[in-house]
């Protein structure tokens, strides 16, 4: 994949995984840090954007108040992440200053991109930030999140970040040199996420980290189905970043997709968290999947979860299987009585009628 042939500034994001930065002794590794941020700088003299997602708050953490685990509950996992943010943070900004570049810190909770104006504000800051000159920094928030909200692990905020940015590239380093296919050598290239490629994951083991080669292929899915090119690659190569930039020789690389959606159907699909279901009969399926209509309320079976108007929702088949995404018009109480009706009849069943169509089309994401 030739990224110079690209037309405009490339924008990239590199993601750097607890795994690779911490050290045999289960602290962050500086050498290795500061070997990550000298390949950044360089990549920024070339005129390339580069927004960095870092994990290490919680190792950083571990080490400071003497953890050789990483604990299992939720209000440890907090401050440690604390007490580990504020010196993982320290550390770049000491690191990128020496060469004359400020940094920002960006941290986010799922429910900031969940909501449409909050993901519009962060997009803003972020690109604000790099017209400036400044490296954003993005790591959870550690800090106020909960099982119920965390990301998971910064491979998927990596995947989120770069559909949030519409980045060109997203650079995930690891300690590994790529993906291992069945006979234990590196896949080049990878054109389809499909449970093939996930049943390639082994695991790690490791007692200090989350994500693995599966969270990895969940962010990669993400990325190449909003357009945006992947490669997984070990970051304790020599100048790996410059290299990545140049070629495709090293890593896995997984190929974006063509058909390409962009704006607000791209957080419809990637950001927006589900409220509910709305399983549709054969011919609402065919009319939104080959005819690209809209969802009416003639066509709607039945109902799933206590949405309101304006929720996301996912559109089922009659098999159950996930057809669509979409921002609703009605809530969950009026479609229960509106549904399998026709349109004309909406408005003598609820008193009123808000919208002719129940998601219209310019709101609505085809799964692929």
């Amino acid at each position: 994949m030739n990224l110079k042939s690209l037309n405009g500034k490339l924008l990239v994001v590199v993601k750097v995984g607890s795994s690779f930065l911490t050290s045999k002794h289960n602290q962050i590794n500086k050498y290795k840090l500061q070997r990550i941020v000298s390949q950044i700088c360089r990549l920024k003299k070339s005129n390339i954007n580069v927004v960095l997602v870092s994990s290490g708050a919680v190792v950083s953490g571990m080490h400071l108040s003497g953890y050789s685990l990483r604990p299992k509950n939720i209000i440890d996992l907090q401050a440690i992440a604390a007490i580990g943010q504020s010196e993982l943070m320290h550390n770049y900004s000491l690191l990128f200053r020496k060469e004359k570049i400020i940094t920002a810190q960006i941290l986010l909770t799922p429910e900031v991109l969940h909501n449409r104006q909050r993901y519009l504000n962060a997009r803003n800051t972020i690109l604000n930030l790099l017209k400036k000159n400044i490296i954003p920094i993005v790591n959870e928030n550690d800090t106020v999140a909960t099982d119920e909200l965390k990301f998971g692990d910064n491979d998927q905020l990596s995947a989120l970040v770069s559909v949030l940015i519409d980045a060109k590239l997203l650079i995930i380093l690891s300690d590994v040199e790529g993906v291992y296919g069945l006979e234990g050598k590196i896949i080049k290239k990878i054109d389809e996420i499909d449970e093939n490629i996930f049943g390639l994951d082994k695991g790690s083991g490791k007692q200090t980290t989350v994500g693995g080669m599966t969270a990895k292929f969940a962010a990669a899915k993400i990325a190449v189905n909003a357009g945006i090119a992947v490669v997984i690659a070990n970051g304790s190569k020599s100048d790996i970043l410059l290299k990545l930039i140049e070629s495709d020789q090293a890593g896995t690389w997984f190929m974006p997709k063509k058909n390409k959606i962009s704006g607000k159907k791209r957080w419809i699909a990637f950001s927006c968290r589900s409220r509910g279901k709305i399983f549709i009969d054969h011919g609402a399926q065919l009319a939104i999947i080959q005819k690209g209509k809209s969802l009416l309320s003639s066509g709607i079976s039945s109902i799933d979860g206590n949405f309101s108007q304006g929720d996301l929702v996912v559109i089922c088949g009659e098999q159950g299987n996930q057809i669509a995404k979409g921002l609703v018009n009605y809530s969950a109480l009026e479609l229960e009585k509106i549904k399998g009706v026709k349109t004309s009849k909406i408005e003598h069943i609820l008193g009123y009628k808000f919208y002719d169509e129940v998601i219209h089309r310019d709101n609505l994401v085809v799964l692929e």
